[in-house]
């Protein structure tokens, strides 16, 4: 019987966790235990565990009356995460060609783009192979410390990735780089490969994104 419940409250969580990633669930939607157990087709004990472990996360907030809402994306939590791609990301970029393994990670990073295009017309599942890619090209620094970085905020990454792709980047186009993006490193070409990156996932991703809360 307790292994049912847990599987239960585990399905809830993955449910749940689904419809807020992809946007079902945007951000500040007002969330109810009677609204999520209807749609879920669930009894109150599993989607009070599953939000109970969302709560955790920072997926499902609540205010000083118990409202829970999905959690806001504001334009500093965008500007901030941004920041801290770029500033990961460059350096790794950097340094997978300063330890003269451009062209070992291009097929790795290829394997993941590969993923991208097979997703394209899907919006969030997409997303979900862009931040494979990113954590990708992180990986470099072998760093258990910045993978825990990246994976305390991808939650956050995919969402504000969708948000990017809603308000003017194009999917298509952006796979179309990033294969150049590859063929790039391939030839050793750290500048033209890197401003692909650049533009694209640090401009381009952010300045749409950005413009959730003027829409």
């Amino acid at each position: 019987m307790a292994e049912k419940t847990i599987s239960l409250a585990d399905q809830a969580y993955e449910k749940i966790k689904s419809n807020i990633l992809n946007l079902s669930y945007p951000p500040g939607m007002s969330l109810t235990e009677a609204m999520l157990t209807k749609e879920l087709g669930m009894s109150r004990s599993p989607v009070r565990t599953a939000i109970r472990m969302l709560q955790a996360e920072g997926l499902i907030v609540t205010d000083y009356y118990k409202s829970m809402t999905v959690k806001e994306i504001t334009d500093k939590d965008i500007n901030e995460i941004y920041q801290l791609r770029e500033l990961l990301e460059g350096e790794a970029f950097k340094m997978i060609f300063s330890e003269k393994r451009h062209e070992e990670f291009s097929y790795r990073i290829e394997e993941k783009i590969v993923r991208m295009c097979a997703a394209a017309g899907d919006v969030y599942e997409w997303e979900v192979a862009d931040t494979a890619m990113h954590m990708e090209i992180v990986s470099i620094f072998e760093n258990e410390r910045i993978n825990k970085i990246y994976e305390s905020n991808l939650s956050e990454l995919i969402r504000m990735g969708q948000y990017s792709i809603k308000n003017g980047m194009h999917i298509p186009k952006t796979n179309e780089n990033l294969k150049k993006m590859v063929r790039y490193m391939r030839k050793g070409d750290y500048e033209r490969s890197f401003e692909i990156l650049k533009a694209d996932h640090f401009g381009i991703g952010k300045n749409s994104a950005l413009k959730k809360n003027s829409v």
